[in-house]
Formats: structure tokens, sequence, C-alpha cells
């Protein structure tokens, strides 16, 4: 099975969401710093504006790095 550009940038941007909470909230054993939650809701931020204007900087990295297009809907 290879990923797709989309399916790169979907496991990017929630793993980053998770990791930025985990380490953002009191309540979790990783707990750094509340300001982790500020790169929660720039990755947030970035997914709302992309959907709009379909600019998204990991997407143009991926695709130069040779990372495939979806071929379609299946």
């Amino acid at each position: 099975m290879t990923l797709t550009v989309n399916q790169f940038v979907r496991i990017f941007a929630g793993a980053f969401v998770l990791i930025s909470l985990a380490l953002g909230v009191e309540g979790s054993p990783l707990f750094v710093s509340k300001n982790f939650l500020w790169f929660t809701a720039f990755v947030g931020a970035n997914l709302f504006q992309s959907g709009f204007t379909r600019f998204c900087p990991l997407e143009i990295f991926l695709r130069k790095a040779g990372v495939q297009d979806s071929a379609g809907c299946r």
C-alpha cells in the first residue's frame, strides 16, 4: 500500500495535534507547557485555510519529495 499526499497530510496533522495536546494539557503525563496549545491552534488554522485556498506547504514539500497524488475516488 502506497500512501498518497492526502493521506500524509492527514497523518501529519493528526500526529501534530495529538502530540501538541499531550505536551500542552496539564493533566497529561507528558505535559511541558500550555504554550504547546498554540501549535494545536496553528495546525487547525492551517487546515481550515487550506480547505478554502488549497494552499498547503506540506503538500508542496511532499510532491517535491516524490509522494504520489491520489489516483481518484474509490
